[in-house]
């Protein structure tokens, strides 16, 4: 980790915390016949935990205390995490859903939808979930992106050096654990003890069919008991794909959630077929939602309009939309250069407000450290200087088109509820038919981590959280945790 351009802030991330209590001092001496009883006491316990032990040898391997599963066929927890790419929350109301609407009836749903990180697109979403950080903290900063301090270009690449953090299948195998991935984004790159092979997990392919997908996953639970991983994680590039070719609200996109909802059934009938559906806990979310862009050329912002104002050079612009991204190339002998890239927001800002500007007034330009604190988007030296943020389905251009087309798209801010996606737990700990607020997707890293039994690595989700939305151990679906 580079030190200088990735540093994370102590209070940003929340780890595992250890409490240790003294061992008390004392003088006192037991009497022969206190200690004599004390000692046929000390031998029935351990008798009694010795035979626990051997019949209940079942719990998590990170955990000091061994506790027992209540389930037969699978004798551990396991964890399915699915992701539908760019499934906005509210499709499931677009058509007929059962599948979906299966698990959500026996599960735990995020009420409102999950929240997703800044910006809202696929990479550092998904990242984000299996890594529980911000990324400004795990570094996979925009889908693709230019290093502004190295020059070197991210195009989704495999180079272990840009990918930061820890994600859930390193830390459940550095823990004793196994798990696969099926074209989760990052879960290729080698890092540490990962080095996951391609047979187990697959590099991606557009052209898979997600059936194909599905019984693969499906397969891992064929194997020998002690073979069968403990976490498994699928990606669906569905919707995301139609709802970017036609929008969200074109008919084609419904039957492309359809679609989904029936490999979601394909699932459970898979489960269910090996009789552990209720053994598995399978979570069903997406990493983003989607917003029309029709009528692009009324809803754009032109930079050339700004140059009355100030004149921005092609090069010094990384990316246009959703995401405005700036990098000004001074030149390495030009002094005060934070300086000179508060001119330029100056002015840039100056223009967009006059009222010269068609929709000027829906972006705002800032320097990076500038930016609101909830995106949490300045911690990185990967991240242009200056940043701007357009209105909900706007985008930003060089210059007038004669384009017309209609399609969606995403990466815009996350207080923006098209921008949420979908969250719904199934399984043993999470709470039957159970309706939970709105929350970041950083928080659900500790959630499998606290399933499986993990030591979680430093994230920036709350050690709580998991609290509000898991029953405990061993704890039957119907008791409600109180918080």
């Amino acid at each position: 980790m580079e030190k200088h351009s990735h540093s994370i802030k102590k209070h940003e991330l929340r780890g595992p915390q250890k409490t240790i209590f003294p061992m008390a001092k004392t003088k006192n001496v037991l009497s022969p016949k206190l200690s004599l009883i004390l000692l046929n006491i000390f031998i029935i316990a351990t008798i009694a935990a010795v035979a626990n032990a051997g019949s209940n040898d079942l719990g998590s391997r990170s955990s000091k205390t061994r506790r027992p599963w209540p389930f037969k066929k699978l004798n551990k927890p396991v964890v399915l995490m699915i992701s539908s790419d760019g499934f906005r929350f509210g499709y499931q109301f677009k058509t007929d859903t059962p599948n979906i609407d299966l698990l959500i009836s026996g599960g735990t749903e995020a009420k409102r939808g999950l929240i997703p990180v800044f910006p809202t697109v696929t990479f550092p979403n998904h990242y984000s979930i299996a890594t529980g950080l911000y990324p400004a903290y795990h570094g996979i900063i925009m889908n693709t992106f230019t290093d502004p301090v190295t020059g070197e270009v991210f195009n989704k690449g495999l180079q272990p050096k840009w990918w930061l953090g820890e994600p859930l299948w390193v830390t459940a195998v550095n823990q004793g654990l196994k798990a696969v991935t099926y074209f989760w984004p990052g879960s290729e790159v080698p890092k540490g003890s990962w080095t996951c092979l391609e047979v187990y997990c697959p590099r991606f392919n557009n052209s898979v069919p997600l059936e194909e997908r599905v019984d693969s996953v499906l397969s891992h639970f064929d194997h020998p008991e002690d073979e069968i991983p403990d976490l498994l994680m699928l990606y669906f590039n569905e919707p995301d794909k139609a709802g970017h070719k036609y929008g969200p609200d074109d008919p084609r996109l419904t039957n492309a959630v359809s679609r989904i909802d029936k490999m979601i059934g394909r699932v459970i009938e898979g489960l269910k077929k090996r009789e552990i559906f209720d053994e598995v806990h399978v979570i069903l979310l997406g990493d983003h939602g989607m917003v029309t862009n029709c009528e692009c050329n009324e809803k754009a912002i032109y930079i050339d309009d700004l140059a009355g104002w100030i004149k921005l050079p092609a090069a010094w612009i990384q990316a246009y939309s959703p995401v405005l991204a700036i990098n000004p190339q001074w030149g390495k002998n030009v002094e005060n250069q934070g300086e000179k890239n508060a001119e330029v927001v100056a002015k840039m800002n100056e223009a967009l407000s006059s009222g010269e500007v068609k929709n000027g007034d829906l972006l705002k330009v800032y320097l990076k450290e500038k930016l609101p604190e909830r995106l949490h988007y300045s911690e990185s030296s990967r991240i242009p200087p200056i940043i701007g943020m357009v209105g909900e389905g706007l985008m930003v251009r060089q210059n007038r088109t004669n384009s017309q087309e209609c399609y969606g798209d995403h990466g815009f801010d996350n207080k923006f509820f098209s921008m949420r996606t979908i969250f719904v737990g199934h399984g043993s700990r999470f709470r039957r038919g159970k309706k939970v607020p709105s929350f970041e997707n950083v928080q659900i890293y500790s959630v499998v981590a606290d399933i499986l039994g993990l030591r979680p690595a430093p994230n920036n989700g709350s050690s709580l959280f998991p609290r509000s939305i898991l029953l405990p151990f061993g704890a039957t679906r119907e008791i409600e945790y109180e918080v």
